[in-house]
């Protein structure tokens, strides 16, 4: 009998350990009890709006205890209107925490903030300059899996997600995917003196791929943006937001700045081109109703982690049943009486169209279609920086301090259409010239 009982005692723990994480009830329930947080691991630098040096921090959320070592991550963003607020702001501390005891690791950001003068071109830039900064905090995770896997993510279940203006940035790393289409808000030159859409925050020639976009009260410059095929959406968002709008209008946080389209618009998108995503509407709510510490502000909390819960949940492929089911306001006009957008949405097609071409400094690139090898020349000398970048903007070869010239292999360039970037010892961009590699 002893024997026997000893067996059905290895066969159950055998069993236990033979469960997926999902049956098990991990990312679906408070598996753990405790989280461990590691504050302020530098992930990156880059200049700010001002030219000063920004030392780029996270801070780290794991379940206490946890031997997983494959985990799913969640990357949160801060708000404050690109201006204000920090990775310990309490919304994405909160979500940070309550997910590490449901078995997630977390990360919560800081990145670049500020612009100046307060006018919708400087606001551009500073959207920007927070999604290379998210670029580059995704790519720090893929280059840990790959040489000293610390912090045991698997990269094929990388989320992100913010709230406000974190929210922008989560939504435009997600989905504005073609430098040409910002060239409305920013033209080519412009956006490659900024580093491009991946921009050089670090960890360079990783990837930035996620799986998903979670949208706390945020909103894109245009929905158009979403496309068939794209990464899947998670939305929360009040309909009397003043700041960043549910439907259609100028994001004010405090100055007019810009006009977006909120999630409400986004969400109507996704219908349209049947995008995989899940929209709850807090009727009457205002900016980041979740925030605060009120009875209200911790409902909404509560609503909030479940909703964006049953989202993961399903995402990672469980079938627990949903705790906070979506509501659905395109079928209630009382959710939506101002900036209602009526009709199909707009599809806009978007192709580069070239690079804006300057000449400060007077240099010759050759040959031009270029093969192995290419030659840079100046005719006068100076101290300065040498790019290539691709039509995303990312930069591909990268050498500074150059006199009088250079030679540059191109063996890890593909064939297709570049540009050289020319910026003197202050960074300040000199020269532009569009390349062709065969």
């Amino acid at each position: 009998m002893r024997n026997f009982t000893l067996l059905i005692a290895i066969f159950s723990f055998a069993k236990f350990f033979a469960q997926t994480p999902c049956e098990t009830g991990r990312y679906a329930n408070d598996v753990f009890t405790n989280f461990t947080a590691t504050s302020d691991v530098v992930f990156g630098q880059n200049n700010a709006w001002n030219g000063t040096s920004t030392i780029l921090k996270l801070d780290f959320y794991e379940p206490t205890g946890d031997t997983e070592t494959a985990r799913p991550l969640i990357i949160w963003v801060h708000g404050g209107s690109f201006i204000g607020g920090s990775k310990t702001d309490i919304d994405v501390k909160t979500w940070s925490q309550r997910f590490a005891k449901k078995g997630y690791a977390c990360a919560s950001i800081d990145y670049r903030l500020g612009f100046f003068p307060f006018d919708s071109a400087n606001a551009v830039k500073a959207v920007v300059r927070a999604t290379q900064d998210l670029r580059a905090a995704i790519r720090f995770f893929y280059k840990d899996r790959q040489n000293s896997d610390t912090y045991k993510i698997d990269t094929n279940r990388i989320y992100i997600g913010g709230s406000s203006a974190g929210a922008i940035t989560a939504l435009h790393v997600g989905y504005l995917d073609k430098e040409c289409e910002i060239q409305d808000y920013l033209n080519a030159s412009t956006i490659a003196s900024l580093g491009g859409l991946e921009g050089v925050s670090g960890n360079p020639g990783y990837s930035t791929d996620v799986k998903a976009v979670i949208n706390g009260c945020g909103a894109l410059a245009r929905y158009s943006w979403l496309e068939a095929g794209d990464i899947p959406l998670c939305s929360i968002h009040g309909t009397n937001d003043g700041t960043v709008k549910y439907n259609r209008g100028i994001v004010n946080p405090g100055t007019p700045l810009m006009y977006l389209d909120g999630s409400r618009m986004i969400h109507k998108r996704a219908c349209a081109v049947d995008l995989d995503h899940q929209f709850y509407t807090f009727s009457g709510a205002p900016h980041v109703p979740y925030v605060g510490t009120t009875a209200a502000a911790l409902a909404y909390m509560d609503t909030t982690v479940n909703f964006i819960r049953d989202f993961l949940v399903r995402q990672l492929g469980c079938t627990q049943s949903i705790l906070q089911p979506e509501n659905n306001p395109l079928q209630d006009a009382t959710l939506y009486t101002t900036n209602y957008c009526d009709g199909s949405p707009v599809n806009e097609t978007c192709t580069i169209v070239g690079f804006d071409e300057i000449k400060e400094v007077d240099f010759s690139i050759y040959p031009n279609p270029a093969k192995d090898k290419l030659t840079i020349e100046f005719s006068a000398e100076g101290v300065y920086s040498v790019k290539i970048i691709d039509l995303m903007g990312r930069t591909i070869v990268a050498n500074k301090s150059i006199t009088s010239g250079i030679i540059l292999s191109l063996d890890k360039l593909t064939s297709g259409n570049y540009f050289v970037v020319i910026s003197d010892e202050s960074s300040n961009l000199k020269g532009t010239q569009k390349l062709i590699i065969k």
